[in-house]
């Protein structure tokens, strides 16, 4: 499992850190989204760790964990999704929640932003999602392709629209995405991607659910569709239901996307400790 590989100093994982910095940006709880045959083998490696520092809880993501009228189709064995993964936790969401991927490193300042983004007082609930926009060559992996999220934002800073693009790899002076019908679309590396860092409240999940159900109406016979949550926030902003605040981050993204990717992370890590930005050994 990537999220259990250790990478810091003291053999943490990309997860030690993603929880280190939540942490001190003031979330208060934490919730991990898991498979339940890996149950055991998290609470050993992170849970009893954890439960020593901040309040946790856990959801299990399911096939079967689906609308009525649905059922899992025989042969599928891929999870279903992001979007799926969030409403797997629903019964535990009732105050502003971020959304993270467990084995990408998002730095201490893309929490920063996104806790007094949820925190501030202010307008409506529709208007109070947000999402940590990276810069796309600072999100990409010399080891093979990638999956981004592309965005579009107003002047404003509000989020117009998300791509989901699923073969983007680098090249010299930008980077490209390889096509549905095979041919390259040219990138130039500046563009702002969504790495699933995002800022929700409650309010998101009755819209999840139907647009969860109506993918499934569509895709159910897909063994490998997966319902993404850009994609399904994206479908939010075109129908007016939500606005979603592009909070620009300086960090650079690292995670393991290929097993050749660790020593880049390993490495990029112990340059953040000896530049002070994190202790030798994050929990003492």
């Amino acid at each position: 499992m990537k999220q259990i590989e250790p990478v810091g100093p003291a053999g943490e994982a990309v997860l030690d850190y993603a929880v280190f910095d939540a942490q001190r940006a003031g979330f208060g709880k934490f919730i991990f989204v898991i498979r339940r045959e890996i149950e055991q083998d998290f609470r050993d490696r992170f849970g009893r760790r954890f439960a020593r520092h901040v309040s946790l809880d856990y959801a299990f993501q399911q096939l079967e964990m689906l609308p009525p009228g649905f059922g899992v189709p025989p042969g599928r064995q891929k999870p279903w999704g992001t979007g799926h993964a969030v409403l797997c936790a629903a019964p535990l969401l009732d105050r502003p929640f971020a959304v993270i991927n467990a084995d990408d490193f998002y730095g201490a300042e893309s929490f920063r932003v996104l806790a007094r983004f949820l925190a501030a007082p202010g307008p409506a609930a529709s208007d109070r999602f947000a999402m940590v926009g990276f810069q796309l060559d600072r999100t990409l992996s010399e080891h093979g392709t990638v999956a981004r999220g592309l965005c579009q934002a107003d002047a404003e800073g509000y989020l117009v629209s998300v791509e989901e693009l699923t073969a983007i790899e680098r090249q010299p002076g930008g980077a490209r995405n390889r096509e549905p019908d095979g041919h390259y679309r040219p990138l130039t590396g500046r563009e702002i991607v969504s790495m699933n860092c995002w800022g929700f409240t409650p309010e998101l999940l009755d819209v999840l659910r139907r647009l969860f159900a109506e993918f499934l109406a569509r895709h159910q016979g897909d063994l490998k569709a997966e319902f993404y949550l850009p994609t399904a926030v994206n479908a939010l902003i075109q129908e007016g239901r939500a606005r979603v605040k592009v909070l620009p981050t300086p960090c650079a993204w690292f995670g393991v996307t290929y097993r050749e990717d660790r020593a880049v992370v390993t490495e990029s890590i112990r340059a953040l400790v000896r530049a002070g930005e994190y202790p030798e050994r994050l929990w003492g």
